[in-house]
């Protein structure tokens, strides 16, 4: 599992909800490359056509509010999110996005300190994001041991296929 990003930063606002992310009239795309070059076409139908591969996104409070929807959290893997920071989010997002596997990073005042194209570094293990232009490192409070650990098996149905396959033959026959 990769614990650091290194990107150029997309800052965004506050308050980015899951429509912006990914708009509700692309819900009927079913083929995973064509949802994320749809990803954050509510703010900008372009961010998604030059966002790196494992790329860093900063944004303000409550990021990821709206519908309970997965499709945000999908949206932003594909189009190559490697991490989001924010100040903080909303919690059915939250646990949407560990369980698909997407780590996010919870940093007050982080999105005050940063400008769009700062090149930044996050280091999620550590909870510190090192901003190149200023030098200055952010602490944050660091992701629980569970939430780690559906993240290291790349998400929470791979968690489960190998909590399943280490089973043993007993006890799967007594279900």
């Amino acid at each position: 599992m990769r614990t650091q990003f290194s990107s150029r930063a997309l800052v965004l606002g506050r308050n980015i909800d899951t429509d912006q992310i990914f708009p509700g009239r692309f819900l009927e795309i079913v083929d995973p490359g064509e949802i994320g070059k749809r990803c954050l076409s509510g703010i900008d139908p372009d961010i998604a056509g030059g966002f790196p591969k494992d790329g860093v996104i900063v944004a303000g409070t409550n990021f990821g509010c709206g519908s309970s929807r997965e499709h945000a959290a999908i949206a932003l893997i594909q189009m190559g999110a490697g991490v989001v920071v924010a100040e903080s989010f909303a919690r059915i997002f939250f646990r949407n996005a560990i369980n698909l596997g997407l780590p996010l990073v919870t940093c007050p005042g982080v999105s005050a300190r940063l400008q769009t194209g700062d090149e930044v570094t996050v280091d999620i293990i550590a909870g510190k994001i090192t901003i190149a232009r200023t030098g200055e490192v952010l602490s944050c409070p660091p992701m629980s041991g569970h939430a780690m650990s559906i993240l290291s098996a790349g998400g929470i149905k791979p968690l489960f296929r190998k909590r399943l396959q280490g089973e043993s033959p007993a006890v799967n026959r007594q279900r």
